[in-house]
């Protein structure tokens, strides 16, 4: 499934890494995309949106949206 995710905190190619990484940790076939000037993160992948959004939280970056995949309604803090 495709998830869009808006995650803040990213300011450079590392933090593309760490987010790519953290996302590939619960999904290793994850096709990830990152836009870093709009924080915006395209994800197709087998895992929810709420994993991915643990995984992000986790990594140390937060996500302030996100459409598609199976959230729940708490998927927003």
């Amino acid at each position: 499934m495709t998830i869009e995710l808006q995650v803040e905190g990213m300011s450079c190619q590392h933090c593309v890494a760490a987010v790519t990484n953290a996302i590939r940790e619960h999904d290793e076939a994850a096709q990830v995309q990152v836009d870093l000037a709009s924080g915006r993160v395209v994800v197709e992948s087998t895992q929810t949106a709420d994993a991915l959004k643990a995984a992000i939280d986790e990594a140390g970056y937060t996500v302030k949206s996100l459409t598609g995949g199976a959230a729940s309604s708490d998927a927003l803090r």
